[in-house]
């Protein structure tokens, strides 16, 4: 990416929502990627947004514990990289009418959310929108077809559009001028050499396409707070139940879909105030950490090509494991609080 930005003259511009355990880790063991990191802020072409602090799921089930984790969040993008974000990125990209009211009141002055058809009916994700009320928010909508494009069809042979170049892709993109304002792409970090490894092309295809992207006319790239800046509000999108960018159906139901998935939930939260009383930090860390999304992503059932996804992505053999050991680890963090 510093290689990018460094070739196009500052056009090539990108964000990152990095959550606070990562943070942790790279600091940790791989200080050299904080390094990284910086060398790209410093670039000016690079913004990092906030998220949660364990890139929980707290919103659904705690408003104290989900302003706990931002500001936890917020505090360590401070201390570490001396910025202070105006865009929210929600775990999983999980986002609604509540969410919206919640993190404007934070101070936030945008927020990431799907480009889900349940929201927006058959208006274009290609706007920035207002949620409904008097929220002073705007919302990036992402570009479901095209991000997944990437992130998820890219290196799929049976794929009608196999294989993608970047000039195809483009192509693809340049479609939207006059029809819209901005393509908003976001994908899992891992995208780029891990869900597309290094044989499939992943890595010359994002060599090589900020220059096709240029060469459209009147297009460029924008980092989502000059997106919020420039651009006006095309209507207000009333988003009463919850989306996210997960599965066919981008609502909840890959994290609390199943029985599983909600009692492990909520035995966890049942949690929360007898840790937060005993002022364990440890214990209390160790907590939040049970709270990752990835946890409940293991224990999904679903079947066909969203089964598939939640397979490659879990180290169980299958979501039942998941459940047996998330919980005998809630069980070792009960049996701790209770000395």
């Amino acid at each position: 990416m510093l290689e990018l930005i460094k070739q196009y003259n500052g056009q090539f511009k990108i964000a990152f929502s990095i959550s606070g355990v990562l943070l942790e880790q790279f600091e940790q063991h791989a200080p050299d990627v904080i390094t990284s990191f910086k060398k790209l802020l410093n670039t000016g072409c690079v913004e990092l947004l906030n998220e949660t602090y364990y890139h929980s799921l707290a919103f659904l089930y705690s408003r104290e514990e989900f302003r706990t984790q931002v500001q936890m969040h917020r505090e360590k993008v401070m201390q570490i990289f001396g910025v202070d974000a105006r865009v929210f990125r929600n775990t999983e990209l999980i986002y609604n009418n509540e969410l919206a009211s919640f993190v404007s009141h934070m101070g936030y002055e945008g927020c990431l959310a799907e480009g889900a058809e349940s929201a927006l009916g058959e208006r274009s994700c290609n706007f920035v929108y207002t949620p409904p009320g008097d929220v002073k928010l705007k919302l990036l909508m992402k570009n479901y077809r095209l991000s997944d494009d990437i992130a998820f069809r890219f290196s799929d042979p049976g794929w009608a559009q196999y294989p993608v170049t970047a000039d195809k892709f483009a192509g693809w993109v340049g479609q939207i001028n006059g029809h819209g304002e901005l393509c908003n792409l976001f994908m899992d970090y891992e995208t780029i050499g891990e869900h597309q490894w290094a044989e499939s092309g992943i890595f010359e295809f994002m060599r090589y396409l900020p220059k096709h992207l240029l060469d459209l006319p009147q297009t460029k790239f924008v980092l989502p707070s000059e997106a919020i800046d420039t651009f006006a509000s095309a209507g207000v999108v009333d988003t009463p139940h919850a989306t996210s960018w997960a599965d066919s159906e981008r609502d909840l139901s890959a994290w609390i879909g199943n029985a599983m998935q909600s009692n492990a939930s909520h035995e966890l939260y049942k949690l929360e105030n007898v840790l937060k009383n005993s002022k364990d930090t440890s214990l209390l860390a160790d907590w939040r950490k049970l709270g990752t999304s990835d946890h409940f992503y293991y224990m999904c059932t679903k079947f066909w090509a969203d089964g598939a996804i939640h397979r490659y992505f879990s180290p169980y053999e299958s979501p039942y494991d998941s459940y047996i050991n998330f919980m005998n680890v809630l069980d070792n963090i009960q049996s701790r609080a209770r000395g």
